[in-house]
C-alpha cells in the first residue's frame, strides 16, 4: 500500500470516528429526551387521573344532592 493509500484510508477512518463521535452525542441526548418526556407522561397522567376522580366525586355529590331535595 502506497503512502496515498494509506493517507486515504486514515482519512476514511477518522471521519468514520467523528460520524461514530457525533452519533454517541445525539443518541445520548435522544435518551435523555426519552426520559425527560417519559417523566412528563407520567405526571400529566397523574394530573389527569386526580382530576377525572375529583370530577367524578362532583357529579356523586350532586347526585346525592338531587337525590336528598
Amino acid at each position: 500500500m502506497d503512502t496515498l493509500d494509506t493517507r486515504a484510508l486514515e482519512e476514511k477512518i477518522d471521519h468514520l470516528i467523528r460520524i461514530c463521535s457525533r452519533l454517541e452525542d445525539e443518541n445520548r441526548a435522544l435518551r435523555d429526551q426519552q426520559s425527560s418526556l417519559i417523566a412528563e407522561r407520567a405526571a400529566l397522567v397523574e394530573k389527569s387521573e386526580l382530576a377525572r376522580s375529583r370530577v367524578e366525586a362532583m357529579i356523586s355529590r350532586l347526585r346525592a344532592m338531587e337525590a336528598g331535595t
